[in-house]
């Protein structure tokens, strides 16, 4: 009688800890970059804020081409090390020199700075590309075990969403440390002092080291265990084959790419604590609410997953994300008009924390639906094709991740945001009027939800759940044996 794999557990407490710290660490890095680099641009450099989301969604979509070249470089490894591991280390000095690069306080203006910030952001985003796709391909191979894996990935991702807000905590503890640093609160309840160039270099600096420290421990303590054999070379064409004879994955692309916006929050959360709480040091205090309900919902997904399947857990955190994020906007709106309302102002956070419970479906389910749809494509052709599937799923994430940024920047912008924050440090105006706040609200709350629903559509059809899935992993499971 055929062991249950399911039952089967492969990973021990210290590598499930190496390869969550490791994502942590990671994501604390470009969660740093999506969340200041516009602001840092704009407050120090003086380049104009809908320009440079422009920039990044431009460097964004230019580097994605690296993704599948990474892919492809991951699936004819033939490294003794293991063919994900070996990359992350190489990302490693990269990543650490062009995070701090990034926030370096230049003398150019007009043209040249224009130049200076794409081309710095584009290296950057070169050499978080070779991080990104091993750190998120390597999922399918750290177990046989789909349960496990799920498992993993959900408290792995648990902490890379908390990595990715640890700016919002960081931010304002440098600016603690650095000697005349801006203060995080100020009595009177004005807005606070803007950050200093120095403050930006210095977290970029800590948040780099301490990133790339505990990215290393993914190759330093985990093992590649599924077996894989290095192809010959993979032409971009055979990739778009893959993804095309793949009907699953694709369908969990397109619905990515549906779902764009529904991180946009983060690429403006800085400019939104400006205006909602009157500090940009106070984007701690939006993180923070909203990550409890984020982790609350990748732990949660598990339990999910188990009692209703990977197709109807999407479905169910989407178009509960879409009702939230609405409920969320009207209760802000009434809130601005009476902040001193104590009533609204605990519904308005318990709004945040609400919100943060649909983000199991964007940064959890894609990561376990691709792992699902790379073994249907073994169990259906013979072959696996990790780097190729994680590159484009990485791809995604990236463009998506920039599309939103780049739309919440123009909705910034067309709310006279960057006008406003000038009124007040000429001392023209004391805060925000209602019309900015709403517009940057809506923008933080009700767009994302509007696409979180429009990305339910194609999963209707994805059909890597129940009985289909865990016959593909028995399958797989005797190919595996028989071929030892």
């Amino acid at each position: 009688m055929a062991q249950d794999i399911t039952k089967q557990k492969h990973m021990n407490f210290k590598e499930i800890a190496a390869y969550s710290l490791g994502l942590f660490g990671f994501q604390a890095i470009v969660g740093l970059l999506n969340s200041y680099q516009a602001e840092f641009d704009s407050s120090i450099l003086g380049a104009d804020i809908a320009v440079v989301g422009v920039l990044i969604l431009i460097a964004k979509i230019v580097s994605a081409v690296f993704d599948p070249i990474v892919g492809n470089m991951i699936d004819r490894s033939k490294s003794k090390n293991g063919k994900f591991k070996s990359m992350i280390m190489y990302s490693l000095a990269p990543l650490l020199v062009m995070t701090a690069v990034v926030f370096l306080k230049v003398p150019f203006t007009g043209v040249g700075l224009y130049v200076w910030i794409f081309v710095t952001y584009l290296i950057w985003s070169l050499a978080m590309t070779l991080g990104d796709v091993p750190s998120q391909g390597i999922a399918s191979v750290l177990t046989p075990n789909p349960t496990e894996r799920t498992n993993v990935v959900s408290i792995s991702n648990t902490f890379k969403q908390v990595g990715f807000s640890a700016c919002v905590v960081i931010v304002p503890i440098v600016c603690l440390i650095i000697p005349n640093g801006s203060k995080v609160f100020v009595a009177s309840g004005e807005t606070d002092t803007p950050m200093i160039s120095s403050e930006y270099f210095f977290t970029a600096l800590l948040t780099a080291v301490l990133g790339c420290v505990l990215f290393a421990l993914i190759p330093m303590l985990n093992k590649e265990r599924v077996a894989y054999v290095a192809t010959e070379k993979t032409t971009f064409k055979d990739m778009i084959g893959a993804l095309k004879n793949n009907k699953p994955f694709m369908l969990v692309i397109v619905s990515y790419f549906l779902g764009f916006g529904r991180q946009m929050a983060m690429g403006i959360q800085v400019q939104a604590a400006n205006v909602i709480l009157g500090s940009q040091n106070l984007v701690a205090v939006l993180g923070i609410v909203t990550a409890v309900g984020s982790m609350i919902s990748m732990a949660l997904c598990p339990v999910l997953i188990k009692k209703m399947g990977e197709k109807k857990t999407y479905i169910l955190l989407s178009v509960y994300g879409f009702a939230v994020s609405v409920l969320s906007f009207v209760i802000g709106h009434f809130y601005f008009i009476s902040p001193e309302n104590k009533v609204l102002m605990v519904l308005f956070y318990l709004s945040l924390f609400l919100i943060g419970l649909q983000f199991g479906a964007v940064t959890l389910m894609p990561m376990i639906m691709t792992a699902d749809c790379v073994d249907y494509y073994e169990y259906e052709t013979g072959k696996r094709m990790e780097g190729a599937a994680y590159s484009i799923l990485t791809l995604t994430i990236k463009v998506c991740l920039a599309l939103g940024t780049a739309l919440g920047l123009v909705f910034i912008q067309v709310s006279g945001y960057s006008d406003t924050v000038t009124q007040i440090a000429n001392g023209t105006a004391t805060g925000f009027d209602l019309g900015t706040k709403d517009l940057v609200f809506f923008a933080y709350t009700v767009v994302p939800g509007i696409l979180a629903l429009l990305s339910i559509f194609p999963i209707f059809k994805y059909d890597v759940v129940g009985e289909k899935k865990a016959k593909i992993a028995s399958e797989l499971a005797a190919r595996r044996k028989n071929a030892e």
